[in-house]
């Protein structure tokens, strides 16, 4: 990924903004009649607005600013306006908890068929939160309460939660769990966060120690296996006997194995095992004395029917893959949308057709030499044994007629439809996907009921794996605009002047010209003319998969369009985060961008608010949340067409399916594919306002949220489950 991330910040377009900015230093600030500087790096990150010729106007638009606070919200009447210069930033003032009860919504009956559920999870919102996983866990056990079952999240007790956050917290039991040839004594404690049981996990020892969720001192790897032991270790104490355990992601993923080969043979017998995994990107690689600590013989799993992910033969030959076995020993695997799915079991699928239809099989394609998970997809030759690709920015590609697995590099624009192109050749025209997978044989039913076949694994043959994709929803309990505690004015799809508002109180505060606030309707005081400038957020971790070259190109190409941007993220990537730190530096001193090198769940509401348009440029994106989030607060979404992102939103000149338009979809990976969403976004917002409008209603009054996704996954779990 080295050559994708230099490739993202290296582009001329950019060295040159870069220089121009370095030289013309006083150009790139606001004129003087709207100057305002942004340090992003001051120690109180305040941020001064001043304004030296245009007071006329200004007075004009805090009037009317005011006026429509009072009409929205006459509690708000008198008010102070956020500024750059206060000494406490607008998002980290006192906001009241969330006080969300679990109530069945009037279209969702209660099922007839109740069951025990629990969630073992590294994430939960909003108490313990980095990624959309936590707010998966949230929305997806609320939605299994309100439909009458039973469901408890266990999590880890990190140093890091705000206990005001959880009521009733109360120590339940005290036990030992086993570590590395001692049994740490732990608490577990009952609580209940946004009105769902939590049961947290408290070892004596370092684990989860530290100011934040993920990057303690302690070994992260480590205390996530204990954390798994230590869950079955608290159910075995109890006594408790879930139909589901769920577990999520690599930090959970040894839970299965300790499941089957530890405690089923105690006293566990009922539970059965389902994982969902939220992102490919991350294995959970570990070294065998590693696994070992938690008291199974890590030398075991070394095998790749197992635990070793045989993409890494070659590579790393001591290291296990957690999420490998995870998905060896789990009875569901589901993915977080039907795309994804089709994604991840396409690299097996071509390998098995090759494997049918006479071709050399698995041993012949090196699918080692790849860096990552990505999707598989074909070239362009009318061969189905042509070079098989990788629909990434840099694309090796791999075999050639005579599969001698020659590799070449080639900057390759591929159309991610071609996914669904694979779907459509011959082999998968006549295969039924996806694969059913037992544990000894993986069975590729054909329509000619021919049944072919080959091992995989040396497990018994009644254990079968199946894959499911399902789309995530949205908590619309916690994203809410009507209801939202971290706003200053709520609003719905009928009456959107208090969206208006809070792009205004945004705006304010973060030292952006408030000219473009929508309060005054989209009129210049000074000369009568129509002033519409649309503000883009981009919400995201600042990581490889999303898009940094698309995000950094966005940036002034949303300046030149004549609008605003707000960047709100965090990069794990030390020289990414630079970066961007440089970015802000050059940007932040001018009148449309702002980058905020942070994650604020507070800001996130209020963005998500004040946004008229959300960007989503990922590379790939298993199922996406900001898009989903974005419709919800009337912020229209744009996005590349990928995974999840491909299940949620349509683009409005797809005459084909104009039911479903909701936003803005591009193809390509380049640049000047999002710059043709970008300009057709503006356009509308510009200069049709009322359809602009009715398609941030539209977007608004989509459903995405749990109610509908919950039964797919109480069908998967009704599927496993013991009767």
């Amino acid at each position: 990924m080295e050559n994708t991330v230099v490739g993202a910040f290296g582009h001329p377009s950019l060295v040159a903004r870069r220089a121009s900015l370095r030289r013309n230093k006083k150009s790139s600030r606001l004129p003087a009649g709207a100057a305002a500087s942004y340090r992003l790096n001051s120690p109180s990150r305040r941020i001064k607005a001043v304004d030296t010729n245009s007071q006329d106007l200004n007075v004009h638009l805090e009037a009317r600013a005011e006026s429509a606070a009072d009409t929205i919200n006459p509690a708000l009447k008198g008010s102070v306006w956020p500024s750059p210069s206060d000494e406490t930033p607008f998002w980290k003032k006192e906001f009241p908890t969330w006080d969300v009860s679990v109530e069945v919504p009037a279209d969702v009956e209660k099922d007839s068929d109740l069951m025990h559920i629990i969630h073992v999870t590294a994430e939960m919102a909003p108490i313990a939160k980095v990624g959309g996983l936590g707010d998966v866990v949230t929305g997806l056990a609320r939605a299994c309460l309100s439909r009458g079952h039973t469901v408890d999240v266990v999590l880890p007790f990190y140093e890091c939660i705000e206990k005001r956050q959880i009521t009733d917290l109360t120590l339940i039991t005290t036990y030992n769990s086993f570590h590395d040839g001692d049994w740490i004594p732990t608490n577990a404690y009952r609580g209940e966060v946004s009105g769902i049981p939590v049961i947290f996990v408290e070892p004596s020892n370092q684990f989860f120690k530290g100011k934040y969720v993920y990057g303690g001192s302690y070994n992260e790897l480590e205390a996530y296996i204990f954390f798994s032991r230590a869950c079955l270790e608290w159910m075995q104490v109890t006594g408790v006997q879930p139909d589901i355990i769920h577990v999520h992601e690599w930090q959970t993923s040894a839970l299965p194995l300790l499941y089957w080969d530890m405690y089923h043979q105690l006293s566990l017998k009922r539970p059965r095992i389902t994982l969902t995994i939220h992102n490919m990107e991350h294995y959970g690689e570990c070294r065998q004395e590693q696994l070992s600590k938690c008291g199974l013989d890590g030398a075991i799993y070394a095998t790749t029917d197992k635990a070793v992910d045989d993409r890494t033969i070659g590579h790393n030959p001591e290291r296990l893959s957690l999420l490998k076995g995870g998905i060896v020993y789990s009875n569901a695997v589901l993915f977080v949308s039907q795309v994804n799915v089709r994604s991840e079991v396409l690299e097996e699928s071509l390998a098995l057709a090759m494997l049918l239809l006479g071709s050399p099989g698995l041993d012949k394609v090196r699918r080692d030499l790849f860096w990552g998970r990505l999707p598989w997809t074909r070239s362009g030759q009318t061969c189905f044994w042509g070079r098989l690709t990788w629909a990434s920015q840099a694309t090796p590609i791999l075999g050639s007629p005579d599969w001698r697995g020659i590799v070449w590099l080639n900057m390759m624009y591929r159309n991610p439809c071609s996914i669904d192109i694979n779907l459509l050749h011959f082999c998968f025209r006549y295969h039924i996907l996806p694969l059913i997978i037992v544990r000894e044989k993986m069975l590729l039913f054909g329509s000619n009921m021919l049944y072919i076949s080959f091992s995989v694994a040396s497990y018994d043959s009644n254990f079968i794996f199946r894959y499911f994709g399902i789309l995530n929803g949205i908590d619309t309990a916690i994203w809410n605009p009507a209801t939202d505690i971290y706003l200053p004015v709520k609003f719905n799809a009928q009456k959107l002047e208090g969206k208006k508002f809070c792009k205004n109180y945004v705006q304010k505060g973060l030292g952006l010209p408030v000219e473009s606030a929508g309060i005054v309707e989209g009129k210049d005081v000074v000369n009568g003319t129509q002033r519409k400038v649309p503000l883009v957020v981009c919400i995201t971790r600042l990581v490889a998969q999303k898009g940094l070259h698309l995000i950094t190109h966005a940036i002034k190409n949303v300046e030149e369009l004549g609008g605003q941007m707000v960047v709100l993220g965090k990069a794990p990537d030390d020289r990414v985060e630079r970066e961007f730190k440089d970015l802000a530096d050059l940007y932040n001193e001018g009148p449309a961008i702002r980058i905020l090198l942070m994650y604020s769940e507070e800001l996130s509401h209020m963005l998500y608010a004040a946004a008229d348009m959300v960007l989503v440029p990922s590379l790939y994106e298993p199922c996406g949340l900001a898009q989903m989030i974005g419709m919800r607060y009337g912020a229209v979404p744009t996005v590349r067409r990928t995974g999840g992102l491909a299940d949620t939103v349509f683009d409005i000149d797809d005459h084909s399916n104009s039911h479903m338009a909701n936003g803005f979809v591009f193809d390509g990976i380049d640049e000047g594919s999002l710059n043709g969403a970008l300009d057709r976004a503006f356009s509308l917002y510009k200069n049709k306002p009322d359809e602009w409008t009715g398609l941030v209603r539209k977007a608004m009054e989509r459903d995405n949220s749990w109610n509908n996704t919950a039964g797919n996954y109480i069908e998967v779990y009704n599927s496993v489950r013991v009767r």
